[in-house]
């Protein structure tokens, strides 16, 4: 392909993105969704992935994507987390629930995968996990319109949960084959125990050099090192996320972490500056590479999945299976006032990233690619189909979108319909974009026609 096709394809990709994430801020449709009806209409009318060895390189563009923008998505959500003694109610709640939620969640679908297909617990298991993590990419941004107790609670549950399912998910991949329960506690407690002890270590180090440094070109050797430390960390079967998440907690409470003869060396009123600019960064990396790994899934989907209707009931079951369990923990700790928190549980990024890690006989347990099939690694269901994971990540947006219009206090039918609209004054989709496109701190002149206080004090 011309190299100048793709990179207009890919300028216009980005352009489409933000004109996306601005539709989602109007409409709290999230911008997910609009990404992969992109990739679809891309496969549909101007280009198919090819079969074969170029269609296994566009699925492990897709990997590599989706591993590179799950550590910028949990960088951003480490970089949101304050850890604050008044917070240690919600924090301590937040956990729990996302704990306990994701254990129900994944039992509860890997029975209804074993009525269903009759297969193993441990295969169901492996299947049901990511289809039971929260996406904080899809969370964070959308509730920004919600009181700030719920909104930070939601924060803190959706990345717990992206992280726990995270390791939950590789706990099961890498005890695959344990022989005995002993062995198992010892792999895992092995396995934390040194990502816990590399992830401290490296993540005073990384700070007091941030701190240090004074070039432009820091951000990236910093997010250069935290790639490095993700790959060789999984290279050796450890959980490198948590490097990732400690990392973004020190760095964003230096004053938890930097105390007595440390305390030099952790001086956050130093580094603000910096901090908000890698914060910045961060997002604008993790929003191109959600971008692009959304588009890709959407023009890898199998169309004849979107009009098998018995796939559509899976889901639906899936969703009823993750909401009831939901309600049931959020009524347990929080008790009551849990609307809207009931309905946002998106699944997005994380559950189709960990849905192609699972071991399909060509690569074992840790990921790296063997020499010829081996049936003793493979753990798919031929059954499942990939349409599954579009219809629960299309019935649960849909549903947080619908609660969150709700909760404003608008009719979801209004809000849609007066979105694209185009007549003037009114608060349309083009107005909304003009005023994103507004330079912050631009005051608006006041206009001829308006009186002005000349006043003075």
């Amino acid at each position: 392909m011309n190299p100048y096709t793709l990179i207009i394809a890919a300028s216009v990709i980005i352009i489409l993105s933000f004109i996306f994430n601005v539709i989602a801020k109007k409409t709290n449709i999230p911008s997910v969704l609009m990404l992969i009806l992109l990739g679809v209409i891309i496969q549909t009318s101007f280009w198919t992935p090819p079969e074969g060895e170029a269609g296994k390189r566009i699925m492990t563009l897709l990997e590599v994507l989706g591993n590179v923008g799950l550590i910028f998505i949990v960088l951003e959500a480490a970089l949101d987390l304050e850890l604050r003694r008044d917070k240690a109610s919600m924090i301590t709640k937040s956990f729990f629930i996302a704990l306990l939620a994701l254990l129900a969640s994944s039992f509860s679908i890997a029975g209804l995968f074993i009525l269903l297909w009759k297969v193993s617990l441990f295969n169901a298991l492996i299947y049901a996990v990511p289809l039971s993590i929260m996406s904080s990419a899809i969370i964070i941004p959308s509730v920004s319109s919600l009181k700030e107790e719920k909104k930070e609670f939601m924060i803190y549950e959706s990345t717990f949960s992206d992280i726990l399912g995270i390791m939950f998910f590789y706990f099961l991949k890498g005890n695959a084959h344990a022989s005995s329960t002993q062995e198992v506690f010892l792999g895992v407690t092995g396995n934390i125990g040194i990502t816990v002890l590399i992830a401290i270590i490296a993540s005073y180090l990384l700070v007091v050099l941030f701190q240090q440094l004074k070039m432009h070109a820091k951000y990236f050797l910093m997010f250069a090192v935290l790639l490095l430390l993700y790959a060789v960390g999984k290279s050796f079967h450890l959980s490198s996320l948590l490097i990732i998440l400690f990392f973004g907690l020190v760095l964003n409470n230096s004053q938890v972490f930097f105390r007595g003869p440390l305390m030099k060396f952790g001086d956050k009123s130093l580094m603000k500056e910096s901090l908000h600019e890698l914060h910045v960064i961060t997002l604008e990396t993790a929003f191109v590479l959600r971008t692009f790994f959304f588009v890709i899934f959407g023009i890898t989907i199998s169309l004849a999945s979107l009009i098998d209707w018995k796939l559509g009931v899976i889901s639906i079951i899936i969703v009823a299976l993750l909401f009831i369990v939901r309600f049931i923990f959020l009524k347990m700790f929080l008790l009551k006032d849990i609307i809207p928190q009931l309905w946002i549980a998106p699944r997005g990024l994380i559950t189709v990233l960990l849905f192609f890690a699972i071991p399909n006989g060509m690569v074992d347990e840790h990921g790296e690619v063997l020499k010829a099939y081996d049936p003793y690694m493979d753990y798919t269901i031929r059954e499942f189909d990939q349409g599954i994971l579009l219809f629960t990540i299309l019935i649960t947006s849909v549903i947080m979108t619908i609660s969150l219009i709700m909760n404003r206090g608008d009719k979801v039918t209004e809000v849609l319909l007066d979105s694209i609209k185009m007549r003037p004054n009114d608060n349309n989709i083009i107005d909304t974009i003009e005023d994103s496109l507004t330079f912050e701190g631009e005051e608006e002149k006041p206009s001829s026609d308006e009186p002005t206080d000349n006043k003075m004090d």
